[in-house]
């Protein structure tokens, strides 16, 4: 883990909305998209008792998304997740060249 930097928050922090905690026990949220580590690969969390592994955590432009990703963070299309990101984060600009951290699981 020495080449990934400190956690900026705790593990149980990383997935908390109820629809995205709805969506990631369904199988349809595999990812989330954080500005700092919450997790590193092989950590564990658990939500409504079921069991989640991180299985990556890797640094992604945000230019970078595709529909594909933002499939993987249980929403339909990318403009549909950019849309809810800045309506989630007033002020917010959707700036391509900013990182996020993408953590990826999956139930154990």
């Amino acid at each position: 883990m020495s080449s990934y930097p400190e956690k900026t928050c705790v593990i149980e922090s990383l997935v908390r909305h109820p629809k995205l905690v709805e969506a990631t026990l369904a199988g349809r949220k595999t990812q989330q998209r954080r500005n700092g580590v919450y997790a590193y690969p092989e950590e564990t969390f658990e939500l409504e008792g079921v069991m989640f592994k991180v299985t990556s955590l890797v640094r992604q432009r945000l230019g970078d998304m595709s529909d594909s990703d933002a499939q993987a963070e249980g929403y339909p299309s990318l403009a549909m997740y950019k849309d809810l990101i800045l309506k989630m984060h007033a002020g917010m600009a959707w700036n391509e060249d900013d990182k996020v951290w993408v953590h990826t699981f999956a139930k154990v």
